[in-house]
């Protein structure tokens, strides 16, 4: 399998050694095991002759030529946490290459994969428009702001399509290395996977901070303080509009807009939060629990755990331990 790594200037450090490391890996005990099938072929090239990280460090990297013909192109991220530096990055000479250079990876046949901010380059190309994507959770408010064509499921870590795949945000660079292996070798993938300590999940839903992703709207984020506040009386569309001074339709709008759920996913989002708090950081059972985040027993929260999580209350538990 040939595979190009895309770096350019301000290339997340972390997700572009870990995308290599495991790669070198699969090659190692690949040799040492499988008699060298499968292989990875891994060039690590660039659009300007010299790329720097994110930590100020050189890359070595060799120039995209015609004679290039990856089977998969890989970009990791850009060290560009917030929308105030990741919108002008968006906008750099660099990047406008880039998506020339992706246009015709694609047309040429070439599949492509892009974790955490390296998802925007591929957005920003319309090469997710009307497809399934995922990204770094904290973006998703600009992401789904920016490119509405997009289907966006940020709680997904992984979304394979026809033209590649997306991975969610930082260590999601190690997920979707392991995804590519695993494709050519699950066996191969068993074993980089145990000695990296890692393996694919699929989902980011347990990491992502509702708060956060409130901030990006004024609206949003009064409704997620009223929310808060309100966790334990349960949920009225109609209260919350009307102690925000706004209509149950523009309330809606918003959230759909900036979160991707309506407002009513979000409150559920705001009550999975506050009931794994409680149950790593208080002695309350679960029905005390339930009743804390406004349910009348416990049976409905641990479906409410396991729908969003995809763990049980003994799993969270046990993270204690």
């Amino acid at each position: 399998m040939r595979i190009s790594v895309l770096a350019l200037d301000d290339v997340f450090d972390t997700g572009l050694t870990v995308t290599l490391d495991a790669f070198a890996l699969a090659n190692k005990f690949s040799s040492r095991m499988m008699g060298g099938t499968p292989h990875f072929d891994m060039t690590l090239v660039g659009v300007r002759r010299k790329v720097r990280s994110g930590l100020g460090f050189t890359i070595p990297v060799k120039s995209v030529t015609d004679e290039l013909k990856p089977d998969w192109v890989i970009i990791p991220a850009l060290a560009t946490g917030t929308p105030e530096q990741l919108i002008p990055a968006l906008e750099r000479a660099d990047m406008k290459q880039a998506k020339k250079h992706l246009l015709n990876w694609h047309a040429e046949g070439a599949q492509i994969a892009a974790s955490c901010i390296g998802t925007f380059y591929l957005a920003e190309a319309g090469l997710l428009d009307g497809r399934e994507a995922t990204t770094t959770w904290w973006l998703a408010p600009l992401f789904r702001q920016r490119y509405p064509n997009v289907r966006l499921d940020e709680s997904r870590m992984l979304i394979p399509t026809d033209i590649g795949v997306t991975a969610g945000a930082a260590m999601g660079h190690l997920d979707l290395a392991l995804w590519l292996i695993r494709k050519a070798s699950p066996e191969l993938a068993a074993v980089v996977s145990r000695y990296l300590l890692a393996d694919i999940r699929s989902s980011q839903a347990s990491y992502i901070i509702p708060n956060h992703l409130a901030q990006a709207d004024p609206l949003v984020l009064r409704f997620e303080r009223w929310a808060r506040e309100h966790l334990k009386g349960g949920f009225s569309l109609q209260e919350a509009a009307s102690a925000l001074a706004t209509s149950a339709r523009s309330l809606q709008r918003r959230c759909q807009a900036v979160l991707g759920k309506s407002p009513l996913d979000y409150f559920q989002d705001l009550r999975v939060e506050r009931a794994q708090s409680l149950l790593h950081g208080s002695g309350l059972d679960i029905d005390a629990i339930a009743a804390e985040v406004g349910y009348v027993d416990g049976a409905t929260l641990r479906t409410l755990l396991r729908q969003r999580l995809g763990r049980g209350v003994r799993d969270l538990r046990a993270d204690l331990r």
